[in-house]
């Protein structure tokens, strides 16, 4: 896609870039000529990816940003304009799941084993932070960065949905409703941002192994959970997907040439998991 897609002259925005997948997301774009804004939390996480960007020829920068805070994203805000001038695409890919937000058991059931955390077990704070993580650090940058869009020939903004957003998974309530919530933004987006010129779009992955995920995936030994057996039975490709698979769809959606008249679309990037009825 690098090859074929070019974002020479343009400047992306990053969310969560500190992470597996949006950081690889950031290289690839530098890699097809985007001067790249990893923002993330852990700053030196991201510094990762914007040292690999930087080793290869690209033009990339590391911030420490909080999706959670304003005033900490229109500082940075401000860094990425004097480091790179105005954003032409955001990715939002801030977002994640918490503990405190999952239940134990799948089904609710008489005569569970003591101390199984129940639906009515899940803390509300921790069910806050996942709403909070995902949508209001969706809502944010958006507020912040598109100001910059407006009018820019090709500007767009991609929002990271999810699975759960179709059909809820089992166990995570919160995280399910925080990524339908982002599937219904970004068509909001799309109509509210149509007559200024921004598109915005969504990819809504599918099962793919990542450092906040590993643990659920694969027991000590490496061998596949139960969890990530009913997986990959429901995954007519019958694997969990790759970072690089994601960036396809990604482009497509980026790139003013291919997707100028695609707006308000969530894109399942998921070995055919949102098909399939299970029989």
């Amino acid at each position: 896609m690098a090859r074929t897609i070019s974002f020479e002259g343009k400047t992306v925005v990053v969310t969560g870039a500190g992470g597996v997948l949006c950081g690889y997301m950031a290289k690839e774009f530098a890699k097809a000529g985007a001067q790249v804004a990893l923002l993330d939390l852990n700053q030196e996480a991201a510094q990762v990816f914007a040292d690999e960007i930087a080793s290869e020829g690209g033009k990339a920068k590391a911030y420490k940003a909080n999706v959670l805070d304003k005033a900490n994203l229109e500082a940075v805000h401000e860094a990425v304009l004097t480091d790179f001038g105005p954003v032409d695409i955001l990715v939002n890919g801030a977002g994640g799941n918490n503990p405190k937000a999952t239940t134990d058991n799948e089904f609710h059931e008489f005569d569970l084993p003591e101390g199984t955390k129940t639906f009515f077990d899940l803390d509300q704070a921790g069910i806050e932070f996942v709403f909070n993580l995902n949508y209001l650090g969706t809502l944010l940058p958006t507020q912040v960065f598109a100001q910059d869009m407006a009018g820019r020939e090709g500007a767009n903004i991609i929002n990271i949905s999810s699975m759960n957003a179709f059909t809820p998974l089992t166990k995570i309530p919160a995280y399910s409703g925080a990524k339908a919530a982002i599937s219904n933004f970004t068509q909001w987006l799309a109509v509210h941002f149509s007559k200024v010129g921004i598109r915005c779009n969504a990819i809504a992955p599918g099962f793919l192994v990542t450092n906040q995920n590993r643990g659920l995936l694969f027991d000590e030994e490496g061998k596949p959970t139960a969890r990530a057996n009913k997986i990959l039975t429901n995954t007519p490709m019958g694997r969990f997907g790759e970072a690089e698979e994601l960036i396809g769809g990604l482009f497509f959606l980026a790139d003013e040439q291919s997707a100028s008249f695609v707006n308000g679309v969530v894109l399942p990037i998921d070995g055919g998991f949102s098909a399939y009825s299970g029989v």
